[in-house]
């Protein structure tokens, strides 16, 4: 037996599709399946599932289940919760890997699945792989048990077991995603007061989109704070695995703020350790990092690119402008949004300022925000090597770890190819609104000479 998968769903860093359409039962169950495959060829007996909030998922779970055991393989069950709390289940049960169903922090007719295996992340060409053997039907076979497990307590546990912040009055908005019931629980364990809000889950996201690197998303966040006069406030994705998070005044902390935060307490503890960022992060952060004597190291955007990266080089702490936030100091070196707004709390208790204050004493920047051009499939990759090429003729300081990252006088530039849409994405960094628009001016000319248009409605 074989199975054809829509090519669409094998993206980068995980499978996912639109539900009914480009994604279907019939995919979970080959997905099942074909990990399998893979899975007993590597020796590995037993895996956890998780599953997200959405309406399908419950569905789509146990047509994956029954591929996996149908492969050969054990699987325990550890029912609804965020992606988090699945990695932590990997690496905490005994298993050879996870899977997570999930459509992370996409429309609510999206879902998806993300895939660990023997301590790695399964992406990139591992993916493509798995839809290769699919195609061809090179399967196993076997009779695999199904068990339950309940790790939310413990879980919950090892989030504060050893929790060395202060008292502070937070908001938190779940955005009815997975991560609604594991953050009820947490907060009971927190010093201070708390006020959460949409944390029913509800996969039909009745309130707002649950992606927190959008601004317009905060919007409630913001309300919150603003009217119970709160310290600062925190929001999850739709799978909890991406933190955003606003100061006392509602200002937008972004994901490279963060790690700036982030990083002092860690490189206390790690004097002269590797902090990783993606290259959509400030180079303000860049700079912060080495000023507290960390090794700043720029790599590509992608949690699995990252999540490699930070296996390679022993990296304490790594994130993205996305809002994902990897500690393996005193944690286990997943993405953890969950875990990261703990830290949070640690840092600013740290700091023995308030969240405002630190955000204020912030070297200023003026940026553009993640601006995403459409383009065509066979193009989207070549335009940044035409670009890179250009650039490198002219003598350009350019950056290529991911698509063309340009410094200038005026500060710097990126534009790459993503790695899950038919789009380019760039951005903007500099001094002043004048240096931003000669920059901006950069892009658009690099673009035109490639053939592509940069359109008012792809800014994102």
């Amino acid at each position: 037996m074989s199975h054809q998968f829509h090519a669409s769903i094998l993206r980068e860093y995980d499978i996912r599709g639109i539900v009914g359409d480009t994604l279907t039962d019939a995919n979970a169950y080959a997905l099942g399946r074909s990990y399998a495959a893979l899975a007993t060829e590597e020796g590995a007996q037993r895996i956890a599932i998780g599953r997200d909030g959405r309406t399908h998922s419950p569905e789509l779970e146990s047509a994956l289940i029954e591929g996996l055991t149908r492969g050969g393989l054990d699987v325990v069950r550890i029912g609804m919760g965020p992606s988090p709390m699945l990695y932590f289940a990997t690496a905490t049960l005994g298993v050879d890997g996870g899977i997570q169903v999930t459509g992370s922090h996409n429309p609510a007719n999206y879902n998806g699945f993300k895939m660990l295996l023997k301590g790695r992340s399964v992406f990139g060409e591992e993916i493509q792989a798995l839809g290769r053997r699919a195609a061809a039907g090179e399967w196993s076979d076997g009779h695999g048990k199904i068990e339950q497990a309940d790790v939310v307590a413990a879980y919950t546990d090892r989030l504060v077991e050893d929790f060395l912040g202060g008292s502070f009055r937070i908001g938190w908005d779940a955005g009815n995603g997975a991560a609604g019931p594991v953050l009820e629980k947490l907060i009971e364990r927190l010093p201070g007061k708390h006020h959460a809000i949409f944390t029913e889950v509800d996969g039909a996201f009745p309130n707002h989109h649950p992606d927190p690197t959008v601004e317009a998303n905060l919007a409630d966040l913001k309300a919150l704070v603003t009217y119970e006069e709160l310290d600062f406030g925190i929001a999850f994705d739709g799978d909890g695995d991406r933190i955003g998070a606003v100061d006392g005044l509602g200002r937008v902390i972004w994901g490279d703020q963060l790690l700036a935060i982030l990083a002092g307490p860690v490189l206390e503890a790690e004097s002269g350790a590797t902090i990783i960022a993606d290259v959509k992060a400030s180079q303000l952060l860049f700079d912060r990092i080495a000023e507290l004597g960390g090794k700043p190291l720029m790599w590509k955007t992608g949690h699995s690119l990252i999540k490699a990266k930070m296996k390679e080089t022993g990296a304490p702490l790594a994130g993205e402008m996305s809002g994902h936030i990897f500690f393996q100091h005193r944690w286990y070196g997943f993405d953890d949004a969950l875990y990261a707004a703990v830290r949070l709390i640690e840092a600013v208790s740290a700091s023995g300022k308030s969240l405002t204050q630190l955000m204020d004493a912030m070297p200023k920047s003026v940026a553009t925000p993640e601006l995403r051009f459409p383009v065509d499939a066979s193009r989207k990759f070549a335009v940044v090597d035409e670009v890179l090429a250009r650039l490198l003729a002219e003598g350009a300081k350019v950056d290529a770890t991911d698509g063309a990252r340009v410094n200038t006088e005026d500060g710097w530039w990126l534009l790459r190819a993503s790695n899950t849409q038919d789009v380019l994405v760039a951005r903007a960094e500099a001094k002043d609104k004048a240096g931003l628009d000669r920059l901006v001016a950069q892009i658009d000319e690099q673009l035109g000479l490639s053939g592509v248009e940069r359109t008012e409605s792809a800014a994102h």
